[in-house]
């Protein structure tokens, strides 16, 4: 069976759906669109989304959905038990995670800005809901001192760098796509349970993270 996984690079929901194939060892092909690639996505699943998986003609939209599909393939690996801890965490630095994140992606030397225009298709989608993105990023410590804080606290919840909760479970596909995104943002202190969690399941899902070209 071919399996190619449309998606865009700097896309936590993509981050996601990449994992579950680097994790379980299957194969598959990796297309990145262009941001501003309206037709492509409306023409598989009707709606500008990404991820979305094709299997032999046939398209599926919405990150976990995929994640379970692909979980489902063989021998499931995503078997642990959910901390709830750990989802109260992520909703807790969500919102200055991404405030933060999107002007970074922006200026990032990623493929699906690979266009002006697709670059600029981002930007202004974007900042209509952030606001200018030069503001925020001309000021910005006093919010990565508080995603430092909180990293603190995510730390004693690590129980083993290869999961999160002791066995691989739908937190860590969530955990991994979140930190993901703070790799891009230069200043991140990351406690060592923290680093050896991101730096071993980057390994475990083949999904590299921003730390070269962090701003």
């Amino acid at each position: 069976m071919t399996r190619k996984l449309y998606i865009y690079d700097h896309c936590p929901f993509c981050v996601k759906a990449e994992m579950i194939f680097g994790l379980k060892n299957l194969p598959f092909e990796r297309i990145i669109l262009l941001n501003d690639d309206e037709a492509t996505p409306i023409g598989m699943v009707g709606r500008k989304s990404l991820p979305i998986l094709e299997e032999d003609g046939r398209f599926m939209p919405e990150s976990m959905d995929i994640v379970t599909h692909i979980d489902q393939q063989g021998t499931p690996i995503l078997t642990g038990t959910p901390n709830p801890a750990i989802t109260e965490w992520i909703s807790a630095t969500s919102s200055t995670l991404y405030r933060l994140f999107l002007p970074r992606a922006a200026c990032a030397p990623l493929p699906e800005f690979a266009t002006t225009a697709a670059r600029a298709y981002f930007l202004t989608k974007k900042e209509a809901s952030t606001g200018p993105f030069f503001e925020i990023l001309k000021d910005s410590d006093g919010e990565i001192g508080n995603l430092n804080t909180m990293l603190k606290m995510l730390a004693p919840l690590i129980r083993s760098p290869e999961a999160v909760n002791g066995t691989l479970s739908p937190d860590d596909i969530h955990l991994f796509a979140h930190l993901h995104s703070l790799s891009l943002i230069r200043g991140i202190v990351y406690p060592p349970a923290v680093e050896a969690y991101r730096q071993t399941v980057s390994r475990l899902s083949a999904v590299g993270l921003y730390d070269s070209i962090a701003a």
